[in-house]
């Protein structure tokens, strides 16, 4: 599979300190490539490095050393920007525009021809969910709203490389839902969509591949498959209609015991322990099984165990 893009040993630095005499390493050697038609997650907390990477990427900043390749070519090449959309963290807009102008606009500064910026404008704003509402200012929107128009405009030149700097914020549950399947449209059409978060269940659902970033350091890499394999063990009992003795009884028997709600637990046992005796256990003391499942490991684990 071609090479799409290619961080080596990615490292920024910034002026600290009231005179800018001392330095702060924000990223070190951080490296990782993706291929066409991946879906690659950038993760980490608040202050990983994850904004200071994508900006890295598109030529924002330039680093102190290292080195990214967007196609072959450095990020300030035209050719490799004219391939590539990015979505900021915090987009800001024209309030006074609508969302079909300032669409057309940023059409016209990709190098569109004036016949062709309303056509692609109306198709991208009914792509993101938001051609009901392409002639409403731009003031009238919600925060949500506003964060699919900078979608929109990530999307506006058809770009091969789709950068999305934490694509879910200010979403509702059903906006997030729209937002993962439109990265999986991307990526069906052969599209490589890098994106940041630190929400991991859209990452553990889209995403091939991840990087963990902590501290600036990339502390773990790879196919959540791999990240997450031999993690598992156990199993998972949920119970109710107990007894205070009963789950007095239960809790010598399992790992952990969790209330979820009057009379119900969750019980969590030893991997080496068999589900039958527990569940003959609940029984024995009066208890309903309600569910029984084997615990499988999350990305949600693999990043705790690295940042924590």
């Amino acid at each position: 599979m071609s090479s799409v893009l290619q961080v080596e040993r990615l490292t920024k630095d910034f002026a600290a300190g009231a005179l800018g005499r001392r330095r702060h390493r924000a990223l070190d050697a951080v490296s990782f490539d993706l291929t066409r038609g991946e879906v690659f997650g950038l993760l980490g907390p608040n202050g990983a490095g994850k904004t200071t990477t994508l900006k890295l990427i598109i030529g924002l900043l330039r680093p102190t050393s290292g080195r990214v390749l967007v196609f072959d070519r450095a990020p300030g090449d035209r050719a490799g920007r004219a391939a590539l959309g990015f979505l900021p963290e915090h987009p800001t807009f024209y309030d006074h525009l609508s969302a079909e102008e300032l669409l057309a606009y940023f059409a016209g500064l990709c190098g569109m021809a004036a016949g062709d910026r309303s056509r692609r404008a109306a198709a991208v704003l009914d792509e993101v969910g938001l051609g009901a509402d392409r002639r409403r200012p731009l003031r009238q929107y919600s925060k949500g709203m506003l964060q699919r128009v900078g979608l929109a405009q990530a999307l506006i030149n058809e770009p091969s490389l789709v950068i999305l700097d934490e694509p879910m914020s200010g979403l509702d549950p059903i906006g997030r839902r729209e937002v993962r399947e439109l990265i999986l449209r991307l990526r069906d059409a052969g599209r490589t969509v890098l994106f940041s978060s630190h929400i991991l269940s859209d990452a553990e659902a889209l995403c091939s591949r991840v990087v963990i970033l902590a501290k600036g350091r990339a502390v773990a890499a790879g196919a959540i498959g791999d990240l997450t394999a031999g993690r598992a063990g156990g199993w998972e009992i949920v119970a109710s209609d107990l007894s205070p003795a009963g789950v007095a009884a239960l809790q010598l028997l399992a790992a952990r015991a969790t209330r979820i709600a009057h009379g119900r637990y969750s019980f969590e046992l030893r991997e080496a322990d068999r589900p039958e005796p527990f569940i003959a256990a609940v029984a024995a003391h009066g208890g309903a099984l309600v569910s029984a499942a084997p615990l499988r490991a999350t990305l949600e684990d693999v990043f705790v165990e690295h940042v924590s």
